[in-house]
């Protein structure tokens, strides 16, 4: 059955519809339907319950690879900040775009555990080879950071998407300069169903350590942390223990996880994402885009005036301005976002533009 089988049929209009992210709603049905069915079943705790084992044995056939390790978490943040700082030495630091989640907006979290963040200004969202050069070339000696990791996000924050060849050479960047690279998929799904984009075997193929979103990605909360190096394996649970992230009840990720893993439902998911956003895209196509998306963020350069007439019924991010009348906003398509509400927007569109 398709994500749009589950969704809420209403015949009216919802007031105020909030393209402000894609966690706005609670999560797919399918997975409340399996959390109502346990809940009165006892299981382990931590993370060693037998939903969590049964979704990393899926996991693990899904990617052919038993030598994984895999960990349940509650959020980014916590997934990103606890992951990181398990790896690094205090001397050491993790190489990102300046549009990188760690280095916007997680309050210093990588910082605070006492690793320093490298950045360069992002070309379209994305961290390319000759940027990670170059910080490399700059840390010459004892007296500087170390760089050590590098960190990208899949897709980018900016919803624009790393081929399988930009990852290739990125990895393979890693690997001649011995640094680990570590992939942020809060919202993979979305990439995944893309074409020319590295697949979940791709991943475990060509980086050290991803991250499956669930949070953004239908998910009431939670991120599936893939740990493929053997040498960053060791002791993590302790290190997850230590930044509470070991969550008690793991179950409740270990269920959510089984049912996004099962049937293609993760992926299913990405696609309407990814086909609601298309509607959007497609009835903006007459106004520049600040950065080029395929996935379900669009940041559309919109006039200030229209953007005030869709204010009338929608919710959005202003992004920035871009002169004294324009300004970038974002758009977020979510599991739940339904056809009509997106063909609403646009029909709002060209009532303005036809006034």
């Amino acid at each position: 059955m398709c994500v749009m089988d589950y969704c809420i049929q209403e015949d009216k209009e919802v007031a105020m519809y909030s393209f402000t992210n894609d966690y706005s709603e609670g999560a797919h049905p399918k997975i409340m339907e399996a959390l109502l069915k346990t809940n009165y079943e006892q299981c382990d705790g931590y993370g060693l319950d037998k939903y969590c084992l049964e979704a990393t044995s899926i996991l693990k056939k899904l990617v052919e690879n038993d030598n994984i390790d895999v960990h349940y978490l509650v959020g980014g943040t916590q997934t990103n900040a606890t992951f990181i700082s398990s790896v690094l030495k205090p001397y050491q630091a993790v190489i990102a775009a300046d549009c990188g989640h760690i280095n916007v907006h997680e309050t210093g979290a990588i910082e605070a555990t006492g690793h320093k963040i490298l950045t360069r200004v992002h070309k379209n969202g994305k961290l390319l080879p000759e940027m990670i050069k170059e910080i490399i070339d700059e840390h010459i000696d004892e007296h500087m950071v170390q760089p050590k990791m590098v960190y990208i996000s899949q897709t980018t924050e900016y919803g624009s998407v790393y081929t399988l060849d930009e990852i290739k050479e990125i990895s393979q960047l890693c690997k001649d300069k011995n640094l680990y690279l570590f992939v942020d998929g809060a919202r993979l799904g979305s990439a995944l169903a893309l074409e020319r984009t590295p697949t979940l075997k791709d991943l475990v193929k060509y980086s050290d350590a991803f991250y499956i979103g669930g949070t953004k990605m239908g998910a009431l909360c939670g991120e599936c942390l893939v740990i493929i190096n053997d040498k960053l394996k060791t002791d993590f649970r302790y290190s997850m223990k230590q930044q509470g992230a070991m969550l008690a009840k793991g179950r409740l990720l270990g269920i959510q996880f089984k049912e996004l893993f099962s049937n293609d439902l993760y992926l299913e998911i990405g696609k309407h994402e990814n086909a609601m956003a298309d509607i959007l895209r497609d009835g903006l196509k007459d106004f520049e885009m600040y950065v080029d998306s395929l996935s379900n963020q669009i940041f559309p350069i919109l006039p200030k005036a229209l953007i005030e007439y869709l204010k009338q019924d929608y919710s959005f991010i202003i992004m920035k301005q871009i002169d004294m009348d324009h300004y970038c906003i974002r758009l977020v398509t979510s599991w739940a976002t339904q056809k009509k509400t997106v063909e609403s927007f646009v029909k709002k569109v060209k009532e303005f533009i036809n006034k």
